[in-house]
């Protein structure tokens, strides 16, 4: 029998109906036409003339976009030939479309064929609109292959993606004819785009960004794809009830995932726990040990306005089936049968599984070796398999720049070690030239305990030749005592402890007599009762352990001291990506500068040109484009065009206009109906009412004691006690109608971020049903906050929260968003807040707070005692013990403020020294929002100022200061 081609390179309009034509073809053949009969040469015929096909002796499938590159295809409507690289400019109809959806619907379900619900019709239209991006995500990968061109590998543990339908639609520019196609259907498009869960595959900013960056990658035509892992069951969903945050596995999965390809054939060995052999030849086999497989998920990536259409490839974790010990379980042994099979699998269940445990540690870094090894080992194959016969690797990093997204990834530099000595052969100098070259790393934060450091027993158990790597990368010593010389042995002795990879750890033989130190005794004894005299001290090599003292008191034993237990010998990660790398960048201008003077210091006095600052950036398609159409609209025409969706530095232009009044109406328009749209959220999520008419003020990311949600909940409290010590004509004259928002996540084992999300939770209980307050204020938290939720909260925010210490929050990007969608910003000088008060202008941003050049000064004189709380912060803490909010005292929440020292005291955040800035700033805000003509001048400057802060604008610096990459438009 013959297969089957279009006559023509297909056109977006031809993916869409002609993949179906084809696979309804395929159908009608295999006898599932309906009725169950084979199709006579007739009916071929029949059907051939009606969905445009012509037989072909040997070709096969529907030619790839880049299988002719001497045609350029014509649109069928208009006959005229499309734009090289971007998309279609003439999208196909919406009769094409619901044929293509009706034809998902009946030939690939997941539902009873009795009934369209919105679940069958969301399936059947996302799989509609894969089968357009199928045709381009075909080119692009046929197209990077022709041309081997240099192509950057994004790693992270974490991709918030989002909903999929609606920005692939948008992306495609085909959001009208699917909502007209749909609507013929009986359905409506945000109905069913509603129906989509939001892939469960992040928990913050990291996996945001994350996300940003392939939006960004795919829209300006970079070769580049996404590595990550398919995570089961996600991070957790949330659920508020009485008690707090309560976590269940997500289900995301349950129904299947339409965007998803699983790829069968992309499977790659990986390796855990075995020993180390060395042959004759001093060639290292890692053998035994524990072999599980990871196997390939694709999603499409799409860019906006183009043809180009990238890979996230996520890794599933398996065992081979003949894991499966078949006697034993049928013995009844079933669990233990089964052993093998649900170690494999349980590595891609959840995102961040607790790690208090030795199991639940070991999870994580097979988690993140999972990732490293099975990413590289594919990148490594597309190396090879382009360069053809002639593999030449000194050319790898000319060809592969590998991106690690903060610390989770930094195996792959033994990874990539391993490979390329054990595997193909090199040496350890040509080997380390190609790891430093290839690698690249970026901070995303300066807090120690997320700068991570993994116990080098269990990596010694866990990944045991990776661990003798690791320890020969760690003589690193050299060049520190060549840069330092050892004249100056106590400056050695901090060099050699702030750099070195492997942590309380002694040194190798070759440099044990370098440092040197006075034997110390544990306890003080007098030489007449222990019977040696100061003559037994000695001197002794760093690190190595005192002999206990022995004494004796009137001839009885006496007691000896309690041994001073070994500190834990550990592997920084953050250390070996500096060395590993090429290149270290920064998040933020502030952030960036505190990595250089402090995080990694006596690095950067070495290596100076690795550090760099990338300032992050957010996709002004998702975040203003499609979540924020009536805005859209206003920004289009007042601007003159579209071209600020590709270029925002278009967005500047509004400044010309702020204080226009047909501007202004237009604007607090957009913003009221946007506010609607949250109202009926919350009713929704949570049962409480409220009014459109209040000022919406937001704080939205994952809950920690340095994001300082307490600090915000604690203003409240003091505005409601305020409120309540006033009569209603004065509280109606002082205070502005608020309603407060929060959202996010607190960490499962992270006891006072939890803490804090129920304290917000009894203040919005209590306030909410206030009968003296009314709309006055309201606290809402809304449950199980994503991306989803963002894209309704945001473009209603009127006024957002990113109070973070000064110096703790790399840079954010919730922020960024928040501007970009005319919001103004309360703050601190922290992360990236800099940069958008230098762009939107300081009179459009609320600051307070300490500097982040104070914040040590302040911790030293907590510590000494010297610190002296403002009284309204005194008011606040009695009221909140006064029972007022509930039984509980708070004593634990509110223990963390107080004291001058100790784990958990002392207010290592600053929360009561910024408190009084705090509430006096937000005093301007009320202000400020009484003058609607001047917030909505302030608004309008945000949205002026976010042109900046695009994910665009950051990958064009990665791309040409970092990955050394070019666009590659399509043919």
């Amino acid at each position: 029998m013959a297969t089957w081609r279009y006559s023509a390179m297909p056109s977006i309009t031809e993916a869409v109906s002609g993949c179906n034509a084809v696979a309804r073809l395929a159908d009608f053949d295999r006898g599932r036409n309906g009725g169950g009969r084979r199709v006579i040469k007739a009916d071929r015929l029949m059907l051939m003339r009606k969905w445009q096909l012509r037989p072909m002796k040997r070709s096969f499938s529907v030619t790839n976009v880049s299988s002719d590159q001497q045609r350029k295809a014509k649109d069928p409507i208009t006959q005229q030939e499309e734009s090289v690289g971007r998309s279609n400019p003439f999208p196909p109809d919406a009769a094409s479309i619901a044929s293509s959806i009706k034809h998902h619907a009946e030939f690939t379900p997941l539902f009873s064929p009795d009934k369209f619900e919105p679940p069958k019709a969301y399936f059947a239209t996302a799989q509609s609109v894969r089968d357009a991006l199928v045709i381009n995500w075909n080119a692009t990968y046929d197209c990077y292959e022709r041309l081997n061109v240099k192509q950057a590998y994004y790693l992270s543990m974490e991709f918030l993606q989002g909903r999929a339908l609606l920005n692939a639609i948008g992306n495609l520019g085909l959001t009208g004819a699917y909502a007209e196609a749909l609507s013929n259907l009986g359905h409506n498009l945000e109905k069913i785009a509603a129906q989509e869960p939001d892939a469960a595959l992040g928990n913050g900013g990291l996996g945001r960004l994350a996300s940003c960056f392939l939006d960004s990658l795919a829209t300006l035509n970079y070769p580049a794809w996404g590595y990550g892992l398919r995570y089961k069951y996600g991070l957790f969903k949330q659920r508020i009830t009485k008690d707090g945050q309560e976590e269940v596995a997500e289900d995301w999965l349950e129904m299947s995932n339409p965007w998803e390809i699983v790829r069968n054939d992309v499977t790659y060995p990986i390796k855990f726990y075995g020993k180390v052999l060395t042959d004759s030849d001093g060639k290292k086999h890692w053998i035994g040990g524990e072999d599980i497989q990871a196997v390939a998920y694709d999603v499409p990536i799409p860019g906006y306005e183009t043809k180009t259409t990238i890979s996230l490839r996520l890794w599933s974790t398996k065992a081979p089936s003949g894991e499966l010990g078949l006697s034993v379980f049928n013995s009844g042994k079933h669990t233990r049968a089964a052993e093998a099979l649900y170690n494999a699998e349980k590595i891609c269940y959840v995102l961040y599984p607790g790690d208090e445990s030795l199991e639940g540690k070991t999870l994580r870094l097979k988690q993140q070796y999972t990732l490293c090894s099975a990413s590289l080992q594919d990148i490594i194959a597309r190396f090879e398999r382009r360069s053809g016969t002639n593999i030449k690797w000194e050319e790898f990093p000319e060809k592969v720049a590998v991106q690690m997204n903060d610390t989770h990834p930094t195996l792959c530099i033994p990874e990539l070690m391993r490979i390329l000595m054990d595997v193909k052969g090199l040496k350890w100098k040509e080997a380390w030239n190609i790891t430093q070259r290839t690698m690249a790393y970026t901070n995303h934060t300066v807090l120690p305990e997320a700068l991570e450091k993994w116990s080098l027993e269990l990596m010694q158990k866990l990944l045991p030749r990776h661990v003798q790597i690791i320890e020969m990368i760690d003589e690193l010593i050299r060049t520190i005592v060549s840069e330092c010389g050892t004249a100056d042995s106590n400056l050695l002795e901090k060099k050699l402890k702030q750099m070195r990879i492997l942590e309380n750890v002694e040194l190798p033989a070759a440099f044990s007599d370098l440092l040197v130190k006075r034997k110390a005794s544990p306890v003080a004894v007098s030489t007449e009762e222990s019977g040696e005299s100061e003559d037994d001290e000695k001197l002794e090599p760093a690190g190595r352990k005192s002999k206990s003292v022995k004494g004796c008191i009137k001839g009885k034993k006496k007691k000896a001291p309690e041994p001073v237990p070994e500190p834990p010998k550990l592997v920084r990660m953050a250390n070996l990506c500096v060395v590993g790398g090429h290149a270290v960048n920064g998040v933020a201008a502030i952030h960036s500068e505190i990595v250089k003077d402090e995080v990694f210091n006596d690095f950067f006095q070495l290596w100076p040109e690795k550090f760099q600052n990338k300032t992050n950036g957010v996709t002004p398609r998702r975040w203003i484009r499609f979540c924020n159409p009536d805005l859209s609209k206003i920004i289009t025409s007042w601007t003159g065009s579209e071209d600020w969706v590709l270029n925002t530095e278009k967005l500047s232009k509004l400044r010309e206009f702020a204080d226009n009044e047909d501007l202004q109406s237009q604007w607090r328009a957009a913003k009221r109906n946007n506010k609607l749209k949250v109202a009926s959220l919350i009713k929704e999520k949570t049962g409480y009412v409220v009014s459109p008419d209040s000022l919406f003020d937001i704080q939205v990311k994952r809950i920690h004691e340095y994001k300082r949600q307490l600090l915000n909940i604690l203003g409240i409290v003091y505005r409601y006690k305020m409120m309540k010590e006033m009569s209603a004509s004065e509280r109606n004259k002082k205070f502005v109608p608020r309603v407060c928002i929060f959202g996010g996540k607190a960490f499962a084992t992270y006891v006072q971020a939890k803490r804090i999300v129920k304290f917000i939770t009894d203040v919005g209980a209590t306030v909410n049903h206030d009968p003296d307050i009314g709309d006055l204020l309201k606290v809402i938290f809304v449950p199980d906050y994503n991306v989803s939720v963002a894209e309704l909260l945001i473009p209603a925010s009127e006024l957002s929260q990113h109070i973070s210490t000064a110096g703790m929050e790399a840079s954010g990007t919730s922020n960024m968003k928040f501007v970009m969608n005319g919001c103004i910003l309360i703050g601190t000088l922290d992360g990236a807040n800099v940069e958008i008060r230098e762009e939107v202008g300081e009179d459009n941003f609320f600051l307070f707070g300490a500097r982040a050049n104070e914040i040590a000064g302040l911790r030293k004189e907590r510590a000494q005692g010297k610190f002296i709380p403002d009284p309204r912060f005194e008011e606040v803490k009695k009221f909140v013990r006064s029972g007022v909010f509930g039984s509980s005292s708070y004593n634990e929440l509110l223990g963390a403020l107080e004291g001058n020292e100790g784990f958990g005291r002392a207010d290592y955040f600053l929360v009561g020294k910024d408190f009084p800035s705090y509430i006096d700033c937000q005093a301007k805000v009320d202000e400020a929002y009484k003058d609607q003509k001047r917030w909505t001048r302030m608004s309008i400057m945000n949205t002026a100022g976010s042109y900046n802060f695009s994910s665009d604008r950051t990958i064009h610096e990665y791309a040409r200061e970092i990955w050394n990459i070019k666009p590659v438009e399509l043919p």
